[in-house]
């Protein structure tokens, strides 16, 4: 073997080893999909089964066109299967009977336990007009129902996955984009025939705050982490103490958030677990949405970095869902250049956690 073959060797292996020792914890990365009958995707979800994982998204030619639909794919015996798409927003008109389609939205996966598998979508043309949607499955997201309007004023879960009170309700961080960017939380108690919804728990002109993910804290409180309007601002935070029917005002956290969608998940052990972009939307390297990170916590307080899972400039990684699953180990799925979606395995008993010194994240 040459001098100059065994220097590459050693430089590659001892590469690799920075990047594994600077990404401990994550045990597979994949994509959902190779290629699609679509050109763009985004706003996935993901839910465990008793037959596995099951993710979906929206897809289309682009956000906002008629033809976007929500696609589907299912998890077994270590493969996904082909994405198919299971919803669309197809109007029939009763006078002449033409067709006319909307765009649909943000899909959000739950699984009853004992129960069917429930797929929550919008339709419509915006964001501040689009209404909800409901679907379900009783043999693990192959087949499903046909999708059925929510009522007037109910959104479903607007973007991340409810959470089941002891009570068997199942609470939902919704939001509203029509008069001012505010928060809602939906009740259903008899697995979604019908829904209570609180009014607005802001005005909407201090904070403007959507798309709500929900944590559950030792003490019964429950914690609501927000994307901000602000595009140079921080993830916004609220906390009932009596299961979702009021909530405190919004705080700013320690953490930015560019005006891009989270996740957070409680986990088993205790601690807290958040996706999200750790830039801002300006004047910072990276920017945007360029680089999407995993963040770990004992308290919803003092964050510290985990995993950097993409960071590539002028790129788009984004709308990161995330799960525990019953096995103890951390699902995420997020947007990926909005041209597929990108699954990753997270043990979260191996990431090596790094201070987050004056909101800089470490870059090694």
């Amino acid at each position: 073997m040459s001098r100059i073959v065994v220097i590459t060797v050693v430089l590659l292996s001892a590469l690799h080893s920075a990047q594994s020792a600077d990404q401990q914890g994550i045990l597979n990365r994949e994509f959902i999909y190779e290629d699609a009958p679509f050109p763009q995707c985004h706003a996935s979800t993901i839910v465990e089964t008793p037959a596995g994982l099951v993710a979906a998204w929206f897809g289309g030619s682009h956000e906002k066109n008629p033809d976007v639909g929500i696609w589907v794919a299912r998890r077994e015996n270590s493969q996904w299967s082909t994405p198919v798409e299971v919803a669309n927003g197809i109007q029939y008109t009763l006078t002449d009977g033409t067709v006319k389609r909307h765009p649909t939205w943000n899909p959000v996966l739950f699984q009853y336990a004992d129960g069917p598998l429930m797929l929550f979508y919008k339709s419509g043309p915006s964001p501040s007009t689009w209404w909800g949607m409901l679907m379900q499955s009783t043999d693990h997201g192959k087949t499903w129902t046909v999708p059925r309007r929510l009522p007037e004023g109910i959104d479903g879960p607007v973007r991340n996955k409810p959470i089941l009170l002891q009570d068997g309700t199942l609470l939902s961080g919704s939001s509203t984009e029509f008069d001012g960017w505010r928060l809602h939380f939906e009740m259903t108690s008899d697995r979604g025939v019908t829904f209570t919804r609180t009014p607005a728990t802001h005005d909407g002109k201090t904070f403007g705050a959507i798309q709500p993910t929900l944590l559950r804290h030792a003490d019964g409180s429950i914690q609501a982490l927000n994307r901000n309007e602000n595009n140079n601002g921080s993830i916004l935070s609220t906390v009932s103490r009596d299961n979702g029917r009021t909530w405190t005002d919004l705080e700013e956290t320690t953490l930015p958030n560019p005006n891009s969608g989270i996740d957070a998940v409680a986990l088993a052990d205790g601690r807290f677990l958040l996706v999200y972009n750790h830039t801002v939307r300006s004047g910072d390297s990276p920017r945007g949405r360029e680089m999407l990170n995993v963040a770990v916590s004992d308290d919803c307080k003092s964050w510290k970095a985990a995993l950097t899972l993409e960071n590539e400039r002028k790129a788009e990684f984004s709308y990161p869902a995330v799960i525990q699953t019953s096995d103890g180990l951390v699902h995420t799925t997020y947007t990926w250049k909005r041209t597929r979606v990108r699954h990753v395995t997270i043990d979260p008993a191996r990431l090596s956690l790094k201070e987050i010194v004056d909101g800089r994240w470490p870059s090694k």
